[in-house]
């Protein structure tokens, strides 16, 4: 006779799955930044490959394998000088490539500024023309009234409306 069990599900809770995997994720991180910085300690030479005749003591860490080899440092003094006269030379013209973009923008607003100047200029003199056209048709109307009025004392008579007269 078989007698059957009922499979019971496993199921992981939730938080300790997620707990798991969050302690998987930093142990991988420190895994690849440690590792490489520190994986010439575990070699059995403290030379790296690339270095078989360079003067390395035990003591001594792979950066510092080729510090008493006189070409070697030479080369090296060689490339680091030229390496500073170029940044040099690169700051130099950024630094006049700047100065020539200043002094374009300082000759642009001084433009912007004349102009700006000018206008302003040109709308004070809008401005007051306006006034003396509105003065002066406020004269107009008066002298406009007036006539009327005395055209209507000696007898004349609109036949159409003005709106001078209302």
């Amino acid at each position: 006779m078989r007698v059957r069990l009922k499979k019971e599900k496993m199921q992981c809770p939730y938080g300790v799955l997620k707990w798991v995997l969050v302690w998987m994720s930093v142990c991988c991180y420190l895994g690849f930044t440690i590792e490489p910085s520190s994986l010439w300690r575990f070699k059995d030479s403290p030379c790296p490959t690339q270095c078989d005749d360079c003067y390395c003591s035990s003591t001594e860490q792979p950066l510092d394998c080729g510090k008493h080899d006189p070409v070697i440092n030479e080369d090296t003094l060689t490339m680091l000088s030229e390496e500073l006269k170029l940044q040099k030379i690169v700051a130099n013209e950024t630094l006049e490539h700047t100065r020539r973009l200043v002094m374009n923008a300082r000759n642009t607003f001084s433009h912007y500024i004349k102009e700006s100047e000018k206008c302003n200029i040109g709308m004070e003199t809008c401005e007051e023309a306006r006034e003396r056209a509105e003065a002066e048709l406020v004269e107009e109307h008066k002298l406009t009234a007036l006539w009327e009025n005395r055209a209507h004392d000696y007898g004349w008579k609109d036949k159409k409306k003005t709106p001078l007269t209302n």
